[in-house]
């Protein structure tokens, strides 16, 4: 099985080919292609890569799925005996990939 480690956004994911990811919003269309180069490890039938930091030639193709956002979250702050109270919400701009190949 056949699979890497990629970085993106901050964040590790490990992905094979017909895996879905959901990273961070990127500014492209969907239906377009990305090609995410930040390989950390790679697995294939001749052994396992690990890159200093990254792995040379490793590059993992995926396609835009489409754009989505992430559930909302309550951010709350308070004082006590204060009266300080703040409540907002946050709602993640998220992008789903598939990926397409996994080369190394």
């Amino acid at each position: 099985m056949t699979y890497a480690i990629v970085k993106h956004g901050g964040r590790q994911f490990k992905v094979t080919e017909g895996s879905e990811v959901l990273v961070n919003r990127l500014n492209v269309d969907a239906g377009s292609t990305v090609d995410l180069d930040e390989v950390l490890l790679f697995a294939g039938d001749d052994g396992v890569k690990v890159g200093t930091p990254f792995v040379d030639g490793a590059k993992v193709q995926a396609r835009v799925v489409k754009h989505e956002r992430d559930d909302k979250i309550i951010v709350f702050k308070m004082k006590r005996r204060k009266g300080y109270r703040r409540k907002a919400g946050h709602r993640q701009d998220l992008t789903r990939l598939l990926i397409t190949k996994v080369s190394g």
